[in-house]
C-alpha cells in the first residue's frame, strides 16, 4: 500500500515538474537583413522574464534589455539606432534556456 502511494506521489510530482517547464522557442527576426527596424519574434510557454542581447561579430555586447514574456507569440521591435552595418548575434534568454541567431544590418 505504501509503495503504491509513494509511486502515485512520485508520478504526480514528476508530471507537475514537466508541465511547468519554462521554455522559449521559434526565435526569428523579420525582415533580416534590415536597414532601420526588425521584429524579433519568439514563442513562450509561460510568463517569464527574458533578456534580449545583441553582440557584434567579435562578441562585444552592443544592446541588452529585459522584457516580460507572455504565453504564446511575443514580438520585440528592434531598432538599428547607432549600430553600424554588419553581422550581429542576437540572443533571448530566460532562466531555463538561451537561443541565439544571426542578424544582418545593411
Amino acid at each position: 500500500m505504501i509503495k503504491k502511494l509513494l509511486l502515485t506521489l512520485f508520478l504526480f510530482v514528476t508530471t507537475i515538474g514537466f508541465s511547468q517547464e519554462k521554455t522559449i522557442k521559434k526565435l526569428s527576426a523579420a525582415p533580416n537583413p534590415f536597414t532601420n527596424r526588425t521584429n524579433i519574434t519568439y514563442t513562450s510557454t509561460s510568463i517569464s522574464e527574458i533578456t534580449l542581447s545583441v553582440k557584434n561579430i567579435i562578441g562585444k555586447n552592443v544592446f541588452t534589455k529585459k522584457y516580460t514574456s507572455k504565453i504564446g507569440n511575443n514580438i520585440i521591435p528592434f531598432y538599428k539606432n547607432d549600430l553600424a552595418t554588419g553581422v550581429y548575434i542576437y540572443s533571448i534568454q530566460n532562466s531555463e534556456k538561451l537561443i541565439s541567431k544571426r542578424l544582418v544590418i545593411k
